[in-house]
């Protein structure tokens, strides 16, 4: 299961809003399965399939502690059935975003529709931080980052950062 290379912010794939998996065979299964092994690589707790570069409705997430033995989740087509009205704020982060941290404010807990490695239809109610890393990899589906969630000055220092690490790491133009 090889390590995918992660987009990284101003990569406009990260803008995209990926398309649902039609069916539920191998190439998902290995899809899954090299997602959680990036995931467990950079380290994170969640990533969303387009942060690998693959625009499809698909997403995991374990947030077992290290000492824990580990525990993936995978949701395909998720889709928010409701959410509360009460509202929780943690500090996130993003694989696509590194080394930058903010406070969001999210609701507090959501009713959630998937499909399961297998293909089955699940439903889960979903609170606390598993609430806020579901609905932080479900905006990356719809082509939403956790900084849009933040005011906008701070948002566009944090662009025009990477998208300056970006140009650095390019190098001179030569022509």
């Amino acid at each position: 299961m090889p390590i995918k290379p992660l987009v990284i912010l101003p990569d406009p794939i990260l803008r995209e809003v990926s398309r649902p998996v039609e069916r539920v065979d191998a190439d998902v299964a290995r899809l899954a399965a090299d997602m959680l092994e990036t995931m467990y690589d950079a380290p994170g707790i969640g990533l969303a399939a387009i942060q690998v570069g693959v625009p499809l409705r698909m997403l995991v997430v374990d947030l077992s502690k290290e000492d824990e033995d580990r525990a993936p989740q995978v949701f395909i087509n998720p889709e928010v059935l409701s959410v509360s009205d009460v509202r929780n704020v943690h500090e996130e982060g993003c694989l696509s975003i590194p080394e930058y941290y903010a406070e969001v404010e999210r609701p507090a807990s959501i009713r959630l529709r998937y499909l399961d490695r297998d293909g089955a239809q699940k439903e889960m109610d979903a609170d606390g931080l598993m609430a806020t890393c579901l609905q932080h990899e479900i905006d990356h589906l719809n082509g939403i980052l956790f900084i849009d969630h933040i005011s906008r000055l701070k948002r566009d220092m944090v662009v025009r950062k990477f998208r300056k690490l970006a140009r650095d790491k390019a190098g001179p133009l030569v022509g």
